[in-house]
């Protein structure tokens, strides 16, 4: 069976490695274009496409998914299944282009967490397991028809990043599943609004404004937003009138006896931030124009 796989971040080398080692016949790879990145805006190459280099894998890197010159070339490769995991919105003409389809990987267990950002979402809902699912594109985003699907734990203290790493390897083993139960033929279609699920979270994509702390809420509510965003895109206060992200952090359930939104500090070991009932210890912050580093570190170079 002849496969397209289209891919960008890390997230999605895990699968496209996968399909490679369990002996798929992955004939070309559709990535993003390179882009200038870093402060010498040198251009930047997709992970998805430093991996297929390694691989002599034959590249597509379209500005546009509806140009001739691009569809040409993707009709070219006669592929029978194309498989997608972390690219872009496809338009019609490029997912129903394969007689086998177009499966996606999504990190969440649909119909839950459709969007942009299931896994940073999963995490400041405070929620206990997520998962991942594969399903059939069709016209609206992360609607189509469930494939199959694998539940993973969120343990109480992991960052979204911790979640990205665990999802990603189970992503990649239920993704190979799916191809060779499409391959045989061997495999049920489930509708996703045949799927009862009471209390249906969206994850959008996530602007600076939703990184933005907001104190006065239960200590837990805000240790899962900051436990959401770490690494990326780091939940972030405001000190001294400066950006100061928030990496990692402690969660301490005692009444404060200071407003939500101060902090108590010996300027030596420790920073906490009240909340409206308990406070939020800081272990790993940035400030703006400062390095990462420790609680410990960071307080030996600032006067509060």
């Amino acid at each position: 069976m002849r496969i397209i796989f289209m891919g960008t971040p890390e997230f999605a080398v895990a699968s496209l490695d996968a399909l490679i080692q369990a002996g798929c016949e992955v004939v070309a790879v559709v990535t993003t274009p390179d882009k200038p990145a870093g402060r010498g805006q040198k251009m930047s190459e997709s992970a998805v496409k430093k991996y297929a280099i390694a691989k002599e894998l034959p590249i597509l890197q379209p500005e546009k998914l509806k140009s001739p010159v691009f569809l040409s070339g993707l009709r070219s490769f006669k592929a029978d299944l194309q498989v997608v995991v972390a690219f872009r919105m496809l338009p019609e003409v490029v997912w129903n282009m394969p007689p086998k389809g177009t499966i996606n990987l999504h990190a969440s267990l649909l119909p839950n967490y459709r969007g942009a950002a299931p896994i940073n979402w999963a995490v400041i809902q405070g929620e206990k397991e997520t998962g991942v699912t594969t399903f059939f594109l069709k016209h609206q985003i992360d609607t189509g028809n469930i494939l199959f699907s694998e539940r993973v734990v969120i343990g109480a203290d992991e960052t979204a990043g911790e979640v990205h790493d665990k999802l990603m390897v189970t992503g990649a083993q239920l993704l190979v599943k799916t191809v060779k139960a499409i391959e045989s033929g061997n495999y049920t279609e489930t509708p996703q609004d045949e799927i009862v699920s009471e209390n249906l979270h969206h994850a959008p994509k996530i602007f600076k404004e939703d990184c933005r702390i907001n104190w006065d809420q239960p200590a837990a509510k805000v240790y899962n937003h900051i436990r959401g965003l770490s690494p990326y895109p780091t939940a972030f206060t405001i000190l001294q009138d400066k950006t100061l992200k928030i990496f990692s952090a402690g969660l301490q359930l005692q009444q404060p006896d200071i407003s939500p939104g101060t902090f108590l500090t010996d300027g030596k070991s420790y920073l906490k931030y009240a909340c409206q009932d308990g406070y939020i210890s800081l272990t790993e912050i940035q400030l703006e124009g400062k390095k990462r580093m420790g609680i410990e570190e960071f307080l030996r170079g600032i006067k509060l």
